[in-house]
């Protein structure tokens, strides 16, 4: 029987989501404490990898396990043993050909920043005490609506064999000194989200023009892109899959 898994984490100590030798991982994490609890090997497949630093609000991943889980039980005791940076909020029974990150739909992250020094948010937020054109912001994020290739927003060397993603949502809010950005799409790249923001804060600051922001997009290199920005004010909050209601 397959199980997805709803979960959340703090990524703060740990060097992403996915396992990799002589670092700690989120998944790591998670496979260890569901080995222990479940009496056998559990392997989990995730609906992506986060990188080092990165939280997760709302994230998935899936497993197989020949016996009916008692998810009230269940979800009791392993919450006690994880750490207090993951949390599992369910486990669902899906259909066995169910894939957490095949099947995932769209994604939606959020980046947050504060302009005024905040001693309570400085591991979850990003600060950056310049004055931002929210406005111009804004504008940018109705441009990337027209393009599907994001290969400047990438990380370079990866292996994915295609840059094409579409994006349902993206907009900038603010509230007093803080600022959240929004966006939504089938897929993202690797680096992505931080390297948009990156570049949207040249625009904000008026290091460039929303001219040049589509110049950036239509040249495929990421190198005419802005910085990526931190990764402790990044957060995957929504991961939307077609057989799993809405909250």
């Amino acid at each position: 029987m397959r199980y997805f898994i709803e979960f959340a984490y703090n990524g703060k100590n740990y060097f992403g989501y996915q396992i990799q030798p002589n670092a700690i991982s989120v998944q790591e994490t998670l496979e260890k404490a569901l080995s222990l609890m479940l009496k056998e090997k559990i392997s989990i497949v995730g609906a992506g990898r986060t990188d080092s630093g990165v939280h997760a609000k709302e994230m998935f991943a899936h497993f197989d396990f020949d016996k009916e889980i008692e998810t009230p039980t269940l979800l009791k005791k392993i919450n006690s043993f994880l750490p207090k940076d993951i949390v599992i909020y369910n486990f669902i029974k899906v259909h066995n050909d169910a894939h957490a990150r095949f099947d995932a739909t769209q994604r939606t992250y959020e980046y947050y920043i504060h302009t005024f020094k905040d001693a309570f948010i400085t591991d979850g937020s990003w600060y950056y005490h310049q004055n931002l054109d929210i406005a111009a912001m804004n504008k940018a994020c109705a441009i990337l609506f027209e393009y599907t290739n994001f290969e400047c927003f990438s990380k370079v060397n990866t292996d994915v064999h295609t840059f094409n993603c579409k994006i349902y949502e993206a907009h900038w809010v603010q509230n007093e000194n803080q600022l959240k950005f929004t966006i939504s799409a089938d897929r993202f790249l690797r680096n992505m989200v931080r390297a948009i923001v990156g570049t949207m804060i040249n625009i904000g600051i008026g290091k460039i023009s929303l001219t040049d922001f589509r110049k950036i997009i239509e040249s495929n290199d990421r190198s005419q892109a802005g910085f990526s920005v931190p990764a402790h004010g990044l957060y995957l909050v929504k991961v939307k899959y077609p057989y799993i209601n809405e909250k």
